[in-house]
Parts: structure tokens; C-alpha cells; sequence
């Protein structure tokens, strides 16, 4: 390789050494060429200092840079220098050793560049493989545990429909001994089905009379008699009740507990089919993070050991009961006739403060349906105050946009503008004021409505409680049976 106008170098096969910095200072190469070319003045770069103007000048008015342009041309001939050696070529920017360096940079990073990528696609293909490798161990691993979980919850949906066939004969045996005491005890059951009933219709009472008053104790406690009369009439009815009572909760705890296995059987079973060609498999963002487990194994399988252990004992009392129904006592007549009257008692008084209640109620609605008449009046007159306020801050806002329009020297602030001034900020005010205070009025509006409307509805509620306390309740207790039907002579 031959370079024109210069010798053959060593250069290309041994390349200078790299100095500190890419580039030479701009000093040092200034002084340079000041020194070699002092018939060029320096001092008048257009932009660079260290390049001379000279080399600008017949840059600038070379027509190669402008080839297709006519104009440029014509200019470019009219002021064009005289021909000047290829010596300027020293004058370029960069030196043969930036260049070698810059190439032999440009390869280094190429070298670079495509090592990091080889390493980083190995890597990748790698890092596949593995992850594809852990995550069909992971799926078999979850596949395997929901079939052991199917097989469990089979195991004990078998335990519990077992029992619960063995739980519902047992169950229909003790009813049938129950209703053939029953219909020997129907005089004792009347007196108890009142009360009970009495408390059914109060418990359809509303809001705040839904209170645990005189009337309720005393009906609880008439309850507890006729129950205590009933045991000792028959000591073993009142027991075969509350075990039957005892049997069917085991059995519904039974029944509750198979429709959750049999619904877990179902999903859990479905899980374990499921493939990933499975249709209806689909993402649920954010699902793993959902923690909605209430147990654990072992408290799982507890729960329902529990209730299948629960349900043997009850079964074993209820067979230990039908064994001992044999003896049966009288009912003392004179304790729930006495406590009939109590109740009696208890429901007159009530009635009579429930009725005081409701006219008291009555009154403070009437007030305060006036004092809502009285604030809607308030509430229209704020809101004409405000619409009359309105019509002076048009007027004054409109004068001081009229006199905007002055002219020159004549745009004055006199005692007329300056007023025009407070007028707006004083009429504004009195509109911001008086729109709270209609937004104050409105709140009580709002307060009294809603005080209306608990007062109604707590008129509601004492004309229902007079209803069932005075129609329903005192109208049941009308058919008490009397104390000679209580022993049974009738």
C-alpha cells in the first residue's frame, strides 16, 4: 500500500504506541502550526482556532459543495482563490494514529460484543432447560398431592355417610316414642306452645324494642316451669326432646359436613385432571396471593372425627334413653297457673308504656314537622336574598367593566372606581355569607328530615309492638287451659 506524495511506512504492521489522550490539545497544535506556517494568520478562525482561515475560505467556496446549485456555482467561480497544494491536508483533525486506534478500538468492542451475546444465548438455553425441568416436576408434584387429597376426602365421606344413616334410623325411632308421650302429655304442651309462640310473634318487634324486658323474662320463666313441671311429670319426655333436639344437630353437622366434602371431592377431582390442554384453564392474576384456608390437615381431619365422635354419642344416649322411658310424673298445676298470671301482669304493664311511648312520639313529630315548615320558609327567603344580592353585583360588575373602556388619561382611579371596588367585594361577601348560611340551613333541613323519619319510624315500631303484645299475644294467652285440665280431669 503506497500513500501518494509520501513514502512507504511501518506504520500498519507496527502501530505507534496509544498516547494519554485521543485528540492533541488544541494549544499545542496551534502553536505548531503558527510556528511551521507564519505566512497564515490564525487569529481568524471562523469557529476553530487552531484551523486557519484559509482552509475555511477554500472550503467554503468549493463547488463541489453545493453541485446542484446554480447560484453557488456562479458565486463560487466569481470568488474562487487560487489553487492550493495538498500540503493542506496537515491541517485535518486527526492524526494516522488516532485512526489505527480508533479501528483497532471499533474491534475490540465488536470482540467484546459478541462474546457477552455467545455467553449470554448459552446461558439462556440453560436457564430453559432447567426452569422447564423444575416446573414439570413442580405440576407432577402438585398433580400427585391432589390425588392423595382425593383419596382422603373419599376415605371420610365414606365414615360420614355411615354414621349418618346409622344417626337418621336412631333418630326416626326417638320420634316416634316422642309422639307417643306427646299424646298423652297434649293438656301440658299448650300452656309450654303459648309461650313459646308469645316469644316467636316478640321477636318480630322492631329497632329498639327489641328489648330484653319483663314481659320476656317472665315468658322464659313460664317456660322453664312448664319444662320443669314436664320433667317431673315425666322426666324422661323432657329428655328425650332435648336429645332429639341433640340428634338432629349431630345429624346436620353430619349433613353439612358430606356437602362440603362432596363439593371438595368434586373440585379437588377436577384439579387433578386438569392438563395444560385443558380447556377453561385460563390466568387469575394475583390468586396466589389470596390466602382464603381456614385449617390445616390435621385440624381437618379433626373436625370431622369430631363430629362423626359426636354423633356416636349422641347416638348411644338416645338408645340409652328409649331404654329408660318408663316412669312418668304428674304436673303441678298451681306453678304454671301462678306464672300465667305474672305474665299476665307483665304484659299489661308493658302495654300501657308502649302506649305512653307512642303518644309522647306522636307529639315531638307534630313539633317537628312545623319546625320543618318553618326552616323550608327560612331556606326560600336566603335563597330570594341571594338572588336579589346577585342583581347588585351584576349592576356593579358591569359599571366597572363599562368604565374599563375609559380612554387614556381618563382610565382614573377616583372615588367612583374605588367605591365600585368595595361595592363588588362587599356585595360578594354578603352572598358567600348568606350561602352558608343557607347551606347551614339545609343541613338542619336535612337534620329535621332525618329526625322526621326516625320519629316515624319509631311510631312504627311501637304500633307494631302494641299490636303483638296486646292482639297477638294477650289474644293466645286467652286459651290458657284451666287448673283442672292441667291434672288432667278434663
Amino acid at each position: 500500500m503506497e500513500l501518494l506524495g509520501s513514502t512507504l511506512t511501518a506504520t500498519y504492521a507496527h502501530p505507534r504506541p496509544t498516547p494519554p489522550n485521543f485528540l492533541p490539545a488544541i494549544s499545542t497544535m496551534a502553536s505548531t502550526y503558527r510556528d511551521r506556517f507564519p505566512h497564515y494568520n490564525l487569529t481568524h478562525s471562523l469557529s476553530l482556532p487552531w484551523k486557519p482561515s484559509t482552509y475555511y475560505k477554500v472550503a467554503s467556496n468549493s463547488p463541489t459543495l453545493a453541485p446542484y446549485c446554480t447560484r453557488a456555482q456562479k458565486v463560487a467561480e466569481s470568488t474562487m482563490l487560487p489553487f492550493v497544494s495538498n500540503r493542506t491536508t496537515l491541517f485535518t483533525r486527526y492524526t494516522p494514529d488516532d485512526w489505527y486506534r480508533s479501528n483497532l478500538t471499533n474491534y475490540q468492542e465488536s470482540n467484546t460484543s459478541r462474546h457477552n451475546s455467545e455467553r449470554l444465548r448459552v446461558d439462556t438455553s440453560r436457564l430453559i432447560q432447567d426452569k422447564y425441568q423444575q416446573t414439570r416436576k413442580t405440576q407432577a408434584d402438585s398433580t400427585q398431592n391432589l390425588g392423595e387429597r382425593v383419596n382422603d376426602i373419599g376415605f371420610w365421606k365414606s365414615e360420614i355417610l355411615h354414621e349418618l344413616d346409622e344417626m337418621i334410623g336412631e333418630t326416626n325411632a326417638l320420634t316416634d316414642l316422642k309422639k307417643k308421650m306427646e299424646r298423652s302429655l297434649m293438656e301440658t304442651d299448650a300452656p309450654l306452645q303459648v309461650a313459646r309462640e308469645c316469644l316467636f310473634h316478640r321477636e318480630k318487634r322492631m329497632g329498639i324494642d327489641l328489648v330484653h324486658d319483663e314481659v320476656e323474662t317472665e315468658l322464659l320463666t313460664e317456660i322453664d316451669i312448664i319444662q320443669c313441671c314436664q320433667e317431673r311429670m315425666k322426666l324422661h319426655l323432657d329428655k328425650a326432646i332435648a336429645q332429639l333436639a341433640a340428634d338432629r344437630a349431630a345429624q346436620h353437622e353430619l349433613e353439612k359436613d358430606l356437602s362440603d366434602k362432596q363439593s371438595a371431592y368434586r373440585i379437588d377431582d377436577k384439579c387433578h385432571h386438569l392438563r395444560n390442554t385443558s380447556e377453561g384453564v385460563s390466568f387469575f392474576r394475583g390468586v396466589e396471593k389470596v390466602d382464603a384456608t381456614v385449617s390445616v390437615p390435621e385440624s381437618w381431619a379433626k373436625f370431622t372425627d369430631d363430629n362423626i365422635l359426636r354423633s356416636q354419642s349422641e347416638r348411644a344416649a338416645s338408645a340409652k334413653l328409649r331404654d329408660d322411658i318408663n316412669n312418668l310424673l304428674v304436673v303441678t298445676a298451681n306453678e304454671m297457673w301462678n306464672e300465667f298470671n305474672k305474665v299476665n301482669v307483665a304484659f299489661t304493664n308493658r302495654i300501657a308504656e308502649t302506649a305512653d311511648a307512642k303518644n309522647k312520639i306522636q307529639i315531638h313529630l307534630g313539633k317537628t314537622l312545623q319546625e320543618i315548615f318553618q326552616t323550608e320558609m327560612t331556606i326560600e327567603s336566603i335563597r330570594k336574598a341571594v338572588r336579589e344580592k346577585s342583581a347588585y353585583l351584576k349592576v356593579a360588575q358591569t359599571r366597572l367593566d363599562e368604565r374599563t373602556r375609559r380612554p387614556n388619561i381618563e382610565l382614573c382611579r377616583d372615588m367612583a372606581q374605588l367605591r365600585l371596588v368595595n361595592e363588588v367585594y362587599e356585595v360578594d361577601d354578603t352572598i358567600q355569607t348568606l350561602q352558608r348560611r343557607l347551606r347551614d340551613a339545609e343541613d338542619t333541613l336535612q337534620s329535621l328530615v332525618h329526625t322526621k323519619a326516625t320519629l316515624e319510624h319509631d311510631l312504627a315500631v311501637k304500633a307494631n309492638s302494641l299490636y303483638i303484645d296486646h292482639e297477638k299475644c294477650m289474644g293466645m294467652r286467652k286459651s290458657f287451659p284451666n287448673t283442672l285440665r292441667l291434672v288432667g280431669y278434663c
